[in-house]
Formats: structure tokens, sequence, C-alpha cells
């Protein structure tokens, strides 16, 4: 189970004043996250460091149709030594693992046996991923079903509809019953962020998710067509640090689909950093969502530890 440095996001009651008047600059927030990413250059042993962090914070993931449980015990194997031996002895660590392995809710069962006494936390996709559109009470059944096959974590999707038809109460009141239905698994509230439509839909949509008590905000499920970026980055940090400052509550952020880059993983922690401040590095308060990053990040610290880069034969799939 997760086992944060901070206390849970307990939510508050619903406040439509904390965003109401609030309308995003987009052209603002675009020229904000490209001068972030590009004023800072991190090269040799600072990159390597910045690597290593990435896939702490990692969710690897896999969310496919024909996902099996032997497929899943591979992800785990990999989810527990992310870098081939030789990596780490030329880094001069041990025990680097990834933050936790993400699946569907019928692979939870076979994930939490593949990792157990790994200390790696089982995420579930669930309430309808990644369209949500499902009843309420199967959203919520769900949910429940997954917790009880040992996800530490529940990464579920909120009403889009909802959301683009300004209805921010009934949004609330779903996510609440979700984050009940959650008990003590830690709800991250996927906002499919290129189905909002636009940046204030964004913020707004990331400060109902907080009142309701989730305790990270995600962008995407991977599955938009317009996942991950970062000006809806910043923008859904803003809404986080606005939160924190109202309520003192430290709240995870998640990015999510697109990111297959080394130079991805980098941005958005300077992002993180710059944004929020060192403590937003961590596994508890920093997750980055990923299937495909894994094999990039492992070839750029090959790279950085032999001065060379390996066939990706050699590599073993994420």
């Amino acid at each position: 189970m997760p086992d944060p440095a901070h206390a849970r996001n307990a939510g508050v009651p619903f406040a439509p004043d904390w965003f109401a008047r609030i309308t995003v600059n987009t052209p603002a927030a675009e020229r904000r996250a490209d001068t972030l990413v590009a004023r800072r250059s991190l090269k040799g042993p600072w990159q390597a460091a910045w690597l290593v962090n990435a896939l702490r914070c990692m969710d690897l993931t896999t969310l496919a149709g024909d996902d099996t449980p032997d497929r899943v015990a591979r992800l785990c194997a990999k989810a527990r030594a992310p870098l081939a031996p030789h990596i780490l002895a030329g880094l001069g660590l041990t025990g680097v693992t990834t933050g936790a392995v993400c699946v569907y809710p019928t692979m939870v069962a076979p994930a939490v046996r593949a990792l157990d006494r790994s200390g790696i936390p089982v995420a579930s996709v669930a309430t309808g991923f990644p369209a949500g559109l499902m009843p309420l009470p199967l959203r919520l059944a769900e949910i429940r079903y997954a917790v009880d096959q040992g996800a530490a974590e529940i990464d579920i999707v909120i009403s889009r509809a909802l959301a683009l038809r300004g209805e921010w109460a009934g949004l609330y009141d779903e996510l609440c019953a979700m984050r009940e239905a959650c008990g003590p698994a830690h709800m991250k509230a996927i906002l499919a962020t290129g189905e909002l439509q636009t940046l204030t839909n964004v913020y707004r949509a990331s400060m109902v998710a907080m009142q309701a008590g989730a305790d990270f905000i995600k962008t995407s499920t991977g599955k938009e067509p317009v996942n991950a970026t970062l000006p809806v980055s910043l923008v859904m940090l803003r809404a986080l640090r606005d939160y924190g400052a109202r309520t003192g509550a430290r709240i995870g952020f998640k990015p999510a689909g697109g990111l297959r880059t080394a130079r991805d993983a980098l941005n958005w922690q300077v992002l993180m950093h710059e944004e929020m401040g060192p403590d937003w590095l961590r596994p508890d308060l920093f997750r980055i969502g990923a299937s495909s990053l894994l094999s990039d990040i492992e070839r750029q610290l090959e790279h950085h530890v032999t001065g060379r880069y390996a066939s990706a034969a050699r590599q073993a799939l994420a």
C-alpha cells in the first residue's frame, strides 16, 4: 500500500467560487511551458540522476486487450529490476524499482502475486476506462472489485460530458462516490484533458477532482487523440498549487500518454521542480504513466555508463 509522507487529501465541500471566475490565457500558458524546459539543460551525471528518478516515479503500464497473467508477471519482473545489473553497477546503485505497476482490474491479482514483498504498489484503472461511459453503479462496482483484488491505487476517469456542460456539482458528486468506493486505495483522477476542449475546463476539472478528495490528478488515459502536454500539465499544477494554498493538502500529479523519450521524462521533471519544488519529485507526489518510456531511459543510462548505445534487442521489453 502507498505510504506517503503526508496526510491523504480529505476533500472539501463543493466550492465553485474557487474556480468559477478562473479563465486560462492559453498563449501565456504555452509560452511559460516552452520557457521552462528551454532554459534548463541537464547533462552528464545530472541527467543520469534525473533519469533514475524518473524510473522511481514511473507507473509501468500494460493496458492491452490481449493482456495475460504471464505478460503481467513479466512486466512486474521488469518493475522489480528496471535496469540491467551492469548499468546499476556502473551507476553505483542498488534497489532501484519503478513507482508502481498499472493494469486492468482483472489483472490486479496476478500483479499482486508477482510483486509480493517487493514494496511496489499495484494500480488499477477503473470506472469504465478509458471512456467512462458506464452507469455509475457499475463504475463504483469496478472500483470495489479492483480494491478487493489488492489494488493500492485506483486510476478513475471523470465523466467528460459533465465537465463540457459545466455541470461541476454533478461531477463533484460522482467523484465523491468514487473516492468513497476506493476506501484505503489512493484515487488518481484522470481528466482526459485532450477531450476537455479548453485549458479553463482543465483548471476547473482539476479543482473539482481535488475538492472531491482525489489524491492525484492525472492528465490522460493515453487513448485520447491528444494526451499529456506541457501547457496542460502547467495548468493542472497551478490548480494543484492553488488547492494546496487553500487547504494545506499535498496532491500528486501524473502526466500520462505520449511520454516516450528520456527527454520527455526530463522535461516533465523540470516542470515539476520549477512549479512545485523538489518535494514533488518523489513517487508519493509524482508519477509518470508509461508503457514505452522505460526502454529509452535504459538506453540513455547505458550510454552514460558505457559510452555506447546498446541494440534494442539487448534490452528486456517493458
